[in-house]
């Protein structure tokens, strides 16, 4: 569904990829809607894990907020390094993208999602605004939404221009402002 879109995806190839029959698609799934419901939520928990895993990493290996998250970026950027090949996509993009294919539930979801995620990103900023002041005329919350937007921005350009270093290099890019930002002791 992301290489090829959701309305483009019928169901039978949907069925067919998964090796399973239609009666098995329809005793799990009333619907498309409902798969998407299912696939959203694996998504972003599969995402919120990734996210957990690698600032986690980056607090065991520096007590500073700066450098754990400065840390926890340049080990995203090695995530997204080290995908197979161009990122197969984001499926908040697509659903952004394609928003009148679905139903209520899955544009909330995906707004939770987002929200989620900044909030996140925007704790860190926080934590280490406690002990670094910020340098750069920007608001914690902006800061924090853009490393959203450079990621999900960064997994379109990657497709469009079949660059799949495009990702890391702009998280990296992300990293540097980070740290030229905030103000060191």
């Amino acid at each position: 569904m992301l290489s090829k879109g959701f309305a483009a995806t019928s169901i039978e190839e949907v069925i067919a990829e998964a090796g399973i029959t239609k009666s098995g698609f329809f005793y799990h799934f009333r619907d498309k809607n409902e798969l998407a419901h299912e696939m959203l939520r694996r998504y972003i928990a599969e995402n919120e894990q990734i996210f957990d895993d690698i600032f986690a990493r980056g607090a065991e290996l520096s007590d500073d907020p700066l450098e754990a998250f400065l840390i926890g970026l340049k080990l995203l950027a090695e995530l997204m390094k080290d995908l197979p090949s161009v990122h197969p996509g984001c499926m908040i993009s697509a659903i952004c993208y394609q928003e009148r294919l679905f139903d209520r539930e899955v544009r909330e979801l995906s707004a939770q999602a987002v929200v989620s995620w900044n909030a996140r990103f925007l704790g860190y900023l926080e934590r280490i605004s406690t002990l670094h002041p910020l340098n750069a005329n920007v608001e914690l919350a902006d800061l924090a939404a853009m490393l959203s937007c450079i990621i999900d921005g960064a997994i379109i350009m990657s497709k469009v221009l079949h660059q799949p270093d495009v990702l890391e290099r702009q998280v990296l890019a992300y990293r540097a402002f980070v740290k030229a930002a905030f103000c060191r002791p």
